[in-house]
């Protein structure tokens, strides 16, 4: 009976190996839109699919960012300028778009743009904090994709978002989490709706991963920042000890939990767009692989032991 059932997960591993390796043709004819060039994921995204002969419609937040991409990639990459949170913004951006790709349609979108901040634990923030993020990594994403959905429709391609290993485990206070939980549903949903269209969606949820949203100073006067904005009974029922100790928590663990490699992370999106049979979900980096799946699959009681047993008590706590 073992030997059956080894066989047959063996065999099962073997036939997805090589589905996978199958390959979409002509690529080079494919016109792939990627939000958030600027840095991080979505600039090396941008830089490693110009380097295959993708056309690349690269979209940044700044002027600066647009440039010094177009620095290092080919001239069959294009950029423009693109803020999420304006619908004027996107609307404007879609007609690039549609100019760019003219009859062919947009093989590939990737909504890859978002922000971290703030982010602390929940109390010391305020509505508007978790409007911000939310704003920019799920609305932003949904009117991105409303507006570019026609065009991907044309071209039977793809729709590739960028959630993280927090939309399966919240571990900080604030909108990135809720965010990244919301992108996980509306991705689920959009995906069961247009699979009659052979249009396909991939979620990438990557684990900790060095880039400017992981920046350790940035992050650091963020949550200084939440802190001192707190009421003051807020404060007090923390203790200035707990503030302290969450403080070192957090830059510790920014400081050694951090993967630099986002090869990890753009290979997986770089997978979700060229493979004929791509997955449906890419858990990019060893922490998410096999630390922050498998405890997301624990009793919940377990998993908030696991989260909380290093925490700072407050100075209130019974």
């Amino acid at each position: 009976m073992w030997f059956y059932l080894a066989l047959a997960v063996l065999l099962y591993f073997v036939i997805r190996y090589y589905r996978e390796r199958q390959e979409v043709e002509n690529l080079t004819e494919k016109y792939i839109f990627i939000t958030g060039c600027d840095s991080g994921f979505g600039n090396q995204l941008a830089r490693q699919l110009d380097t295959q002969g993708l056309r690349v419609l690269a979209a940044c937040l700044t002027q600066k960012g647009a440039q010094q991409l177009e620095k290092l990639t080919s001239d069959r990459l294009k950029t423009t300028l693109l803020d999420v949170t304006s619908s004027e913004s996107i609307e404007a951006a879609t007609e690039w778009v549609k100019e760019c790709v003219g009859n062919k349609g947009l093989w590939g979108l990737v909504n890859n743009a978002g922000i971290v901040h703030p982010g602390s634990p929940n109390e010391w923030l305020t509505k508007d904090d978790y409007v911000k993020v939310l704003n920019v990594n799920l609305i932003g994403l949904i009117d991105v994709t409303l507006h570019m959905l026609p065009l991907v429709k044309k071209a039977r391609g793809r729709v590739v978002n960028m959630s993280s290993i927090m939309g399966r485990l919240s571990t900080l206070g604030g909108g990135y989490c809720l965010s990244k939980y919301g992108v996980e549903a509306f991705s689920d949903s959009l995906r069961r709706e247009i699979h009659p269209f052979g249009v396909k969606v991939a979620i990438i949820e990557p684990g900790y991963f060095r880039t400017s949203m992981t920046d350790i100073q940035n992050n650091l006067e963020s949550v200084e920042q939440q802190w001192i904005k707190a009421p003051e009974e807020v404060r007090e029922s923390y203790g200035q000890p707990y503030f302290d100790k969450f403080y070192k928590k957090f830059k510790d663990t920014l400081a050694t939990h951090c993967c630099p490699d986002l090869y990890m992370v753009t290979d997986c999106m770089a997978h979700a767009l060229i493979s004929r049979h791509p997955r449906t979900r890419y858990s990019a980096g060893w922490d998410s692989q096999f630390i922050f799946i498998p405890i997301s699959y624990l009793p919940t009681s377990m998993i908030d032991f696991l989260l909380t047993r290093s925490w700072p008590k407050p100075a209130q706590a019974l």
